[in-house]
């Protein structure tokens, strides 16, 4: 297993000049710090104790990470590459520093994929052959697939004056091919293209018959390179490669310019394809010739290019996994419990007329939420129902509920976030369907995303109106659920329902919001709650009083918030981060981070909840919110965050969502003082894993787990 990320130089690690002055410190790089993050999630792609179709299933998971990365973060740093600029945030040094680190994470991918994973797949009966692996029949038969399926649908694109570089689209693979000898009208150009569709699959099992009784498997593009020559008659292939080009892809609409955002974002989708070049991966054996001719084609530095040795999209072998049934390979099934407190056989609105209700998932399972829903949608008093959408995915249940509410006569109202990064169609496709129905949806408040997760319930009791809540710090989204550990709150909290009201009615009015009494409210005072209790804290600390901060969140970049932590730890706050991502605070830095340590817990399940734990004294407080502290969680976005009060919840929270990760020896990486992360010390004498602590306590079944 590997015990440490490989520590960056100090260079490397440098903040930008923004932030230094004599008063801050320098902090950590965020894009570094993504890197590193991607090189935690690599490590279980190497750790011979994970099921190998698993450890295959985390290197996927970093080829997709990374392909969201180069579409949502290189582009500043190319232009300023371009612009020769030094100076700033970002500049050709970073664009250089950042290359090195991203070349280094992909070479090492690539190394693993050959020497280890293909490897340890043929030792268990899986192949993914070459063409000069294939015997005659295999041969023969991936002739005919190619006729027959592939053939019809590649159409050549050979290049002149009359024939430019077609449009490749983001993400999309296609072939560039080098020719000798000449074309049908005696001409000698010598470049042609081959785009592949996307309808294809990457990945095609051969039958059994010719396997062996193995799983074989082959790659669409050892499929077309094995037939080049049938695609040009009459010429010779010289040269080839396959080729992919990453576009920036992060979707811009000027709102204050648009007269319905729902129609301009869908226009904006139909070019998002085919935004600004940021990458390019050509087949490690690709030609100086080939390579240079489509950096000068896509406008790209040298250092854009990456030489792959394999599939240039290793997103796609996750086709193969699908593909196999060894599941013995995998991780056992885990099917979470049905939520504890929630009996299923007593009406939730009698429950929580008694105490409110926390799951905390996967390991719990979402039918809590729907069960709450369902409940809502077929209770002939429920007269209202209003819901917040940012990640429903394609196919809800959640959706069916609340259409089935519409029809059955209920108020419904949806806020709908449309610019939720790559779930625009389907939020677009969601809004456009309720409304068809008769649901009211809005789109929240023009210049800010709506990420704050609410469920609100009006029900008719006697000669009142009674209000029930559901707020979460994930997604309603059932497939994410079951991959994300994040905490659901059902509250009839009479001021907490209330807030939620009031946020619903400022999201649709967009009026005034009247004062909050437990709900911390971004971009109002969410960000300055914050920095205030962690001021109190600070002055608590330095008055002689015992204080701790414990918080648990994906990514920790705002300025602000790391100055007040920073200082708070400086006057004695003991302060513990459980950070699964980017993370600019440099912990443990002599004189100026001692108090303060951050880690990272990369486990099966993607660590998404959001709790934050403060104590002065003997007096505790503890919030759940839907905020990550980056700047733009806190000023360009609508989050909430709201206090767990009840002392016995609260110290399950404690328990589960921050001491289990604390004391996590085996997926936890401590940050150190350079800013590298280790592996937790003790691991290797075994340890506490916190996710596989909570598997076992709410499991539903636990079978014996699969090796490979």
């Amino acid at each position: 297993m590997t015990s440490a990320v490989p520590s960056y130089d100090a260079a490397l690690w440098a903040t930008s000049k923004a932030f230094h002055d004599a008063s801050r410190p320098h902090l950590l790089d965020r894009d570094h710090s993504l890197v590193a993050f991607n090189e935690r999630v690599f490590s279980w792609a190497t750790r011979t104790d994970v099921p190998v179709l698993e450890r295959l299933r985390f290197l996927c998971i970093v080829s997709s990470n990374l392909d969201e990365f180069f579409e949502v973060r290189a582009e500043p740093h190319l232009t300023a590459q371009r612009s020769d600029d030094r100076q700033g945030t970002y500049t050709v040094d970073s664009f250089e520093r950042l290359s090195e680190a991203l070349h280094q994470l992909v070479d090492r991918q690539y190394a693993l994929y050959n020497e280890a994973l293909l490897p340890t797949l043929q030792e268990n009966g899986i192949q993914l052959i070459s063409h000069g692996e294939r015997n005659p029949a295999q041969r023969r038969w991936v002739r005919q697939y190619f006729l027959r399926e592939v053939r019809p649908l590649l159409i050549p694109v050979g290049l002149d004056p009359a024939h430019p570089f077609p449009q490749v689209a983001n993400k999309a693979l296609n072939f560039i091919v080098r020719l000798s000898g000449h074309d049908a009208f005696g001409r000698s150009n010598e470049i042609a293209i081959v785009k592949v569709p996307r309808v294809l699959p990457r990945i095609i099992r051969m039958p059994d018959k010719l396997s062996g009784g193995k799983a074989i498997f082959v790659a669409l593009t050892s499929v077309i390179r094995a037939h080049l020559d049938d695609l040009f008659l009459g010429r010779k292939v010289d040269q080839f490669s396959q080729f992919r080009v990453t576009r920036h892809s992060d979707l811009s609409v000027d709102e204050d310019d648009v007269q319905n955002l729902r129609t301009a974002l869908r226009q904006g989708l139909a070019h998002r394809h085919y935004g600004e070049a940021v990458r390019l991966e050509v087949s490690a054996s690709c030609s100086e010739h080939l390579a240079h001719f489509l950096l000068k084609q896509f406008d790209l530095p040298q250092q854009a290019l990456y030489r792959v040795a394999g599939p240039v999209n290793l997103v796609r072998l996750t086709q193969m996994i699908d593909l196999v049934d060894k599941p013995e390979l995998c991780f056992s099934p885990f099917r979470a419990s049905f939520p504890r407190r929630l009996d299923a056989a007593t009406g939730i609105f009698d429950q929580l007329k008694q105490k409110d209700i926390l799951f905390h998932l996967p390991f719990e399972s979402f039918d809590g939420v729907l069960a709450f829903l369902r409940a809502a949608v077929n209770d002939p008093n429920v007269l209202a129902i209003k819901q917040t959408i940012y990640r429903a995915g394609t196919d809800s249940v959640m959706m069916d509920l609340l259409r089935e509410a519409v029809r059955k006569g209920k108020e419904v109202t949806v806020v709908v976030e449309l610019k939720a990064r790559f779930d625009e169609e389907a939020n677009i496709n969601w809004a456009e369907m309720l409304e068809s129905i008769g649901a009211q949806v809005v789109y929240g408040v023009v210049g800010l995303k709506t990420h704050a997760k609410m469920l609100l319930v009006t029900r008719r009791e006697g000669n009142k109106l009674q209000r029930y809540g559901h707020l979460s710090t994930g997604n309603y989204n059932a497939r994410t659920a079951r991959l994300y550990t994040d905490v659901s709150h059902l509250t009839a909290d009479a001021a907490l329902t209330m807030d939620m009201e009031h946020v619903f009615v400022h999201l649709a009015s967009q009026s005034r919001l009247p004062r909050m009494q437990k709900m911390w409210l971004a971009p109002f005072n969410l960000h300055s709650n914050l920095v205030r209790k962690i001021t109190s804290l600070a002055q608590a600390a330095a008055r002689g009083q015992s204080s701790r901060i414990v918080l648990k969140m994906n990514a920790l970049t705002d300025v602000d918030l790391i100055d007040a932590l920073m200082q708070a730890g400086r006057q004695g706050v003991k302060i513990d981060l459980i950070v699964r991502g980017a993370c600019m605070l440099p912990a443990r830095v002599p004189g100026v981070s001692d108090n303060i340590r951050v880690r990272s817990v990369i486990g099966r399940f993607l660590e998404h909840s959001r709790v934050f734990y403060f104590r002065q004294g003997a007096q505790e407080s503890l919030y759940l919110s839907s905020a990550d502290w980056m700047n733009r969680n806190m000023v360009r976005r609508v989050e909430v965050a709201w206090p767990v009060t009840d002392p016995e919840q609260r110290q399950r929270l404690i328990d589960e969502c921050l001491l289990a990760y604390l004391h996590d020896g085996v997926d936890a990486w401590d940050m150190q003082a350079d800013g590298s992360y280790q592996l937790a010390s003790h691991n290797v004498a075994g340890g506490h894993s916190a996710q596989a602590a909570l598997m076992a306590r709410y499991g539903a079944e636990r079978p014996a787990r699969g090796k490979g």
